[in-house]
């Protein structure tokens, strides 16, 4: 009977402080990844199938005007995606160490500092929409689409970002299957209304933007619904909390948006490199981004999956388990990479003749396939960094490394092999800059992670509770 009650109140203690504190890492990586990917992936196969629908239009400056407008507004979506990781580093510690009411608290502040955010960022990028895109090489009727684009979708990025941070509470409390839920069951939405917006309604590219628009509002409800309503992991913003919250949550925001940052600013230039081959390049360009998030929609996840285990496991002191966590998320990411890779070399012949692509657009194409896919072993590692300093209180790292790639690399690589290469040139530019600061990176966060002991948690945040102790510890001696 004693025993039972041990471990019924061991149970009870390790609920309260996380879910990740006990279990594989293995496994809880698997499951988060797993249940991240299948709502993202989803999404970008949407989105994908929107762009393969206005290629059917027979037009290809809309094509390549959403690709042109994909370049813009990668920056404001990066921004959100910034502060989510913000929020779930803040809150995955607080629930390791066992202050559930103090992590509620901070995520209520944390959905109305991204909405502010957001609103001022929406607000200037559709004052300004025509100059940037001007700026990303567009000229012409396909500016004007593109323009037009952004006037339409960027507003939504507001309800999309509160949206996001409330998906990222869910899985900084281990609830990776409702956080599926919410880009799953809005990516349906997306499905079943964006046929009648392009086809049936006859409005086209505005039908497009239109249903981004509808989207992210199903985020927004759906997300309210899942973090607010039925699992209570959200309370009501206060003006004590939003003061409170501020140095923990500003720590990782920053440098966690300016790390977000660089992969839009290095998308940004790469398309300027694109643009003098031509709307066929471009085009292909447009192409390989939806397919990108498409193939590796696990690895993409796998960042913002990992980051609350991080996260819990260090507010609880557990190094060693941060430890296992790190070096299962790598092994994930390349067993994830070469079947991605294998798969798509198959296809990529239905795939160019799918879009209708030709020439430079076809040649960009099979550059990704072959060399550009595979590049996504060190691209993955480079998430797994990312995700381990911006969770372990080493942020300003992520934001080195990955404005060494996008900002400092990217560019001179891709003008290197575009002269050589031609438009699939920057295919070839962006892996090797990749491949280089991934493997950098990925061994830079591995000695980080070796060398963390628990004093390290209680320096991050002196005023947090003291952690629970790991309920299996005695068991395993």
């Amino acid at each position: 009977m004693r025993r039972c009650l041990s471990r019924a109140g061991s149970r009870r203690r390790n609920e309260r402080a996380g879910r990740f504190l006990t279990g594989s890492t293995l496994g809880h990586v698997v499951r988060m990844t797993a249940t991240g990917a299948l709502g993202i992936t989803f999404v970008f196969v949407v989105d994908a199938a929107n762009l393969l629908w206005v290629s059917q239009l027979g037009d290809r400056q809309l094509v390549a005007a959403i690709g042109f407008a994909y370049a813009v507004q990668f920056f404001s979506v990066s921004i959100a995606v910034g502060l989510m990781i913000a929020a779930t580093a803040v809150v995955s510690r607080s629930i390791g160490a066992g202050d559930r009411d103090k992590a509620r608290r901070q995520a209520g502040a944390a959905v109305v500092i991204a909405a502010c955010t957001l609103a001022v960022v929406s607000a200037l990028i559709v004052l300004f929409r025509q100059q940037l895109v001007g700026w990303a090489g567009a000229e012409g009727e396909t500016a004007r689409l593109a323009a037009r684009y952004l006037a339409i979708s960027i507003p939504s990025l507001v309800p999309m970002s509160a949206a996001l941070v409330m998906s990222g509470t869910l899985r900084a409390d281990g609830y990776g299957a409702k956080a599926m839920y919410v880009t799953l069951l809005a990516g349906v939405v997306l499905l079943i209304i964006d046929p009648f917006l392009i086809y049936y309604s006859g409005w086209g590219l505005d039908g497009v933007a239109v249903g981004l628009v509808l989207f992210r509002f199903a985020l927004l409800a759906l997300a309210v619904r899942f973090a607010i309503i039925e699992m209570n992991l959200i309370d009501r913003p206060r003006l004590s909390t939003l003061r409170n919250i501020g140095a923990p949550f500003v720590a990782v925001a920053i440098p966690a948006i300016a790390t977000q940052m660089s992969t839009p600013v290095g998308n940004y230039l790469l398309t300027r490199v694109m643009a003098p081959y031509g709307d066929d390049a471009v085009a292909a360009w447009a192409v390989v981004g939806r397919l990108t998030v498409v193939v590796f929609g696990g690895i993409f996840a796998l960042s913002g999956a990992i980051g609350g285990i991080f996260g819990q496991n260090f507010g609880a002191g557990q190094m060693e388990r941060v430890r296992s966590t790190y070096r299962d998320a790598l092994v994930f990411c390349l067993i994830y990479t070469l079947v991605a890779w294998g798969l798509f070399v198959l296809l990529v012949p239905y795939i160019i003749a799918a879009f209708d692509l030709s020439g430079q657009g076809a040649d960009v194409l099979n550059a990704f396939a072959v060399i550009g896919v595979g590049g996504f072993i060190f691209f993955g590692a480079l998430f797994v960094s990312n995700a381990a300093f911006n969770n372990l209180g080493k942020p300003g790292r992520s934001t080195l490394v990955n404005w060494t790639k996008d900002g400092v690399l990217s560019l001179p690589a891709a003008l290197w092999f575009a002269g050589i290469f031609g438009a699939a040139g920057v295919i070839y530019g962006q892996a090797a800059a990749g491949i280089v600061v991934g493997a950098v990176s990925a061994t830079w966060g591995w000695f980080y992670v070796k060398g963390l002991r628990p004093v390290d948690a209680v320096a991050l945040d002196p005023a947090a509770p003291a952690p629970y102790p790991n309920p299996d510890r005695h068991r395993s001696r």
